[in-house]
């Protein structure tokens, strides 16, 4: 099985309600796909998101990277010699991790229709179900109260709180917000690099001493703060968890052997694909830290391949997949199958895709 083509493109999925960070505002995904097709007929899918704010990667760039770089680099290449591919694409070029792990999704896809199984399996069959929480967005008090809400009636155990624009606007949200929900759901936040140190403890403390019960803080400082991400760490009470500040298995390595957060959060876009994600995943598992699995409101596509990674790694405990429940729409019949909170991955050979529409190629 020898990769023929690699083709790149764009797919647009409008959202059920517009998705507000610290960092950003997003009303439609609008993301770049890779399809790569191989001699035997065989077709492989990935996704990278536009987050410029996050990655840096724009469509022109992610389009740019791919073609012009990746690209050439694999076609005639065997599935089979996958360390190899992995090897070519990590050595493309530098940076540039959401068209990266686009390619790396798709490759990962074929490699599993090759051995004709479904890629969990490949990473480790550990389980094939997992339970997501919900992302509540940046919004008045209220409005994200009665989200709360809505998510708990809808099944969620755990909600995550986006914060970090104003950290006496954040109290009073999840002041809000934990009276509407009392003690039935799990509460995390995320800051999205919003606080400084100070700011952070601080905030953080309030929270304890209010008895909000916050599961982990997400995020609180800037990603190329370390010293202030650890002192965040050793002066509160909540676990801490590094998302910005880890993209490769060298950040991961830095936060664990400086004790910089208490958790990590891996996310494909970041790592650059499954493949640095699992290294990622061996150096937590070494040094016992905890890590969970997130996304940046990529498509099922995407998140499909994130679900695989999930089901295959037992250090993965803390899922933050939930973006196929924030569409209006979904273009992709196969792939994972999302039940409100629970995501069911099948036996289907690869990510299990059987048609996507909605995408548009140059």
């Amino acid at each position: 099985m020898k990769i023929r083509d690699i083709q790149v493109g764009e797919i647009k999925i409008p959202l059920k309600k517009p998705f507000r960070t610290a960092l950003r505002e997003v009303y439609t995904i609008e993301n770049a796909i890779v399809r790569i097709e191989t001699d035997t007929g065989n077709v492989g899918y990935g996704e990278a998101a536009i987050t410029p704010v996050i990655t840096g990667d724009t469509m022109g760039s992610i389009k740019w990277a791919i073609m012009e770089h990746i690209r050439p680099s694999l076609i005639g290449m065997d599935i089979e010699n996958i360390e190899e591919i992995m090897n070519r694409i990590d050595n493309s070029l530098v940076n540039n991790s959401s068209p990266k792990a686009a390619v790396d999704m798709a490759i990962y896809d074929l490699y599993g229709q090759l051995y004709n199984t479904t890629v969990y399996k490949l990473l480790g069959g550990y389980r094939n179900k997992i339970t997501t929480d919900i992302t509540v967005s940046v919004n008045d008090p209220e409005e994200m109260a009665q989200d709360s809400i809505d998510a708990l009636e809808r099944g969620y155990k755990t909600i995550k709180v986006k914060v970090g624009k104003d950290w006496k606007v954040d109290l009073l949200r999840l002041e809000t917000i934990r009276k509407a929900v009392g003690n039935k759901v799990n509460i995390r936040i995320d800051a999205n690099q919003g606080w400084t140190p100070k700011e952070a403890v601080r905030v953080m403390r309030m929270m304890e001493d209010k008895g909000l019960d916050i599961e982990l803080v997400e995020q609180p400082v800037k990603a190329y703060d370390i010293e202030g991400l650890k002192y965040v760490t050793d002066n509160i009470d909540t676990p801490v968890m590094a998302d910005e500040s880890v993209f490769s298995p060298q950040d991961a390595v830095n936060i664990i052997i400086n004790r910089a957060a208490d958790l990590v959060n891996i996310k494909l876009m970041k790592t650059g694909g499954i493949h640095n994600a699992i290294k990622i995943c061996n150096l937590a598992e070494i040094y016992e830290m905890e890590c969970m699995l997130g996304c940046m409101m990529e498509s099922k596509i995407g998140l499909t391949a994130a679900c695989h990674l999930a089901g295959g790694k037992s250090i993965i405990t803390k899922f933050d997949l939930d973006a196929p429940n924030l569409c209006a729409e979904d273009p992709v019949d196969g792939g994972a199958i999302y039940k409100e909170s629970l995501i069911v991955l099948e036996d289907d050979l690869g990510f299990g895709f059987r048609k996507i529409g909605n995408i548009i190629y140059d």
